[in-house]
């Protein structure tokens, strides 16, 4: 019945295209009518953004918070679970609309107010996406100095925290991710169906190597960085949880651009099932096998995969493990970077921007921003998830509380491109004030988490508390002025 109501409301609103205003429509934003994505599809994208290098490089970074390996694995686990349902909320409102993230956030902002929600989901797109594309580029790096070692000399110099041969790798990563992107959704749905399995097929290898060279009894699941005490223990297992779920709190926030695309919620959740926690399990033991392998076979704990690739010995299976890699972060990069930043952008000037031209200007800042200085170390890592999920953490519980709470899980299709005040979603001249004045305080409270000293100790649960706080206080706001006018009613 659920299908029937959706497919013939995105028919409806196909249907009704000169109703639009031009203002908010342009065919990329529109209600798609190409719902096709299966289940596997959906499970390739998470299974690509799980075993991307940004994904190892932060599940990897957990010992460094003096965890075990069994207990770095509970966290993995525990955390994708919190993932997987904020997924499946976030899902639905795409899902029956048919539309991207910043079409719907229009819902809860007004027409025109979206384009906060949008800009600031934007730029966090772009920031990741640079980071993942430097992590690609140190890979292809590392590749091309195995075969061509005298450029080791363009490595000595450096501009704006950059070597002269790490700009040129990045730029190769760069471009090839904008061709990809360029060909348009489908290519990209079959880019990531195969890129995701490959890199798991390495990932597999490689642990079998580290267990083939060290034997299974020298891999310890009681391995860790520092020795911490009982309490100790529950609060970094408690933090490391909080960065995993702040990890993928961007793809969660847009994943509305993928399940709009989906051919049921059904087949949705059970994407959302295989390629989260199921699928993390494996890359959790994977992960803590490979890490806790270095520390027998090299005699340090190692959490860079590339660094762990270099020492196998062999050039070519460096370069095919390595070149493995790349494709798997690449393919991670456009869909939960490039898209969301390509369709968040032309949100904001649909007759201006197209889905080609938003994902060239995150493509272009992405490069300002000279990623590179913002995951050179562990802490850095956490701290950068911290910054990043203080915005997205108030925007996804505002969402979240307007679908659920105030719409009750409707959407009027038509009015999300209804520039007029005759729509539902005008508000107050296109803004919901209610959501704005939710979003300003909540992220307010949440960066001074960050930034005063004081408050640090719970910096890494910025996403969680940007959610508490905006879904009480929206929802406050919402119910408040019906509260009013049946009051007014009445007398």
């Amino acid at each position: 019945m659920l299908n029937s109501i959706k497919i013939s409301s995105t028919e409806q609103a196909s249907n009704s295209l000169s109703k639009y205003s031009p203002r908010l429509y342009n065919k990329d934003l529109a209600p798609t009518r190409e719902q096709n994505w299966s289940w596997y599809n959906i499970f390739s994208f998470w299974m690509s953004d799980v075993h991307s290098m940004g994904g190892y490089v932060v599940a990897a970074s957990l010992f460094t918070l003096g965890l075990t390996s069994w207990q770095v694995i509970i966290c993995l686990i525990l955390g994708i679970y919190i993932v997987q349902i904020c997924a499946n909320l976030i899902a639905k409102p795409s899902y029956i609309s048919g539309v991207p993230y910043a079409v719907i956030s229009r819902q809860a902002f007004g027409v025109f107010g979206a384009n906060i929600p949008a800009i600031i989901r934007g730029l966090i797109a772009f920031t990741w996406y640079g980071i993942q594309t430097y992590l690609a580029s140190n890979a292809l790096m590392l590749v091309l100095l195995k075969f061509f070692p005298s450029f080791n000399s363009m490595t000595q110099s450096s501009w704006l925290g950059l070597s002269i041969f790490g700009w040129f790798c990045f730029g190769i990563i760069w471009f090839l991710q904008f061709i990809v992107f360029w060909h348009g959704i489908n290519v990209i749905k079959n880019f990531i169906d195969v890129s995701g399995p490959a890199v798991y097929l390495v990932m597999l290898i490689l642990a079998c190597w580290i267990l083939y060279k060290t034997g299974f009894n020298r891999i310890s699941f009681f391995l860790a960085s520092k020795n911490l005490s009982i309490y100790e223990q529950f609060w970094q297992m408690i933090t490391a949880i909080a960065l995993i779920v702040s990890y993928f709190s961007g793809p969660i926030l847009n994943f509305g651009d993928f399940s709009r695309y989906g051919k049921s919620m059904r087949e949705i959740n059970r994407g959302n099932y295989w390629g989260l926690p199921f699928n993390f399990l494996f890359f959790s033991i994977i992960t803590v096998i490979i890490v806790s392998g270095t520390q027998s076979l090299f005699g340090r704990m190692i959490t860079d995969p590339i660094e762990t690739v270099s020492l196998i010995g062999n050039d070519l299976t460096i370069t095919l493990a390595l070149l493995t890699i790349i494709t798997a972060t690449i393919g991670i990069n456009i869909v939960a970077n490039f898209v969301s930043s390509a369709f968040d952008f032309s949100n904001c000037f649909p007759q201006k921007i197209s889905f080609r031209t938003g994902g060239m200007i995150s493509a272009v800042g992405s490069v300002i921003l000279t990623p590179w200085n913002l995951f050179q170390s562990a802490e850095l890592i956490h701290y950068t998830l911290d910054i990043l999920s203080s915005f997205i953490g108030p925007l996804f519980g505002i969402l979240v509380a307007d679908f659920y709470f105030i719409k009750h899980g409707k959407v009027i299709i038509d009015d999300l491109f209804n520039a007029t005040p005759k729509g539902q979603y005008w508000y107050y001249e296109g803004f919901n004030l209610k959501a704005i004045a939710t979003l300003i305080p909540s992220v307010g409270v949440c960066l001074l988490i960050n930034f005063i000293p004081l408050l640090q100790i719970v910096a890494n649960f910025s996403w969680f508390i940007g959610v508490i706080i905006s879904i009480t206080f929206y929802y406050w706001l919402a119910t408040k002025e019906e509260t009013n006018i049946k009051c007014s009613d009445k007398y």
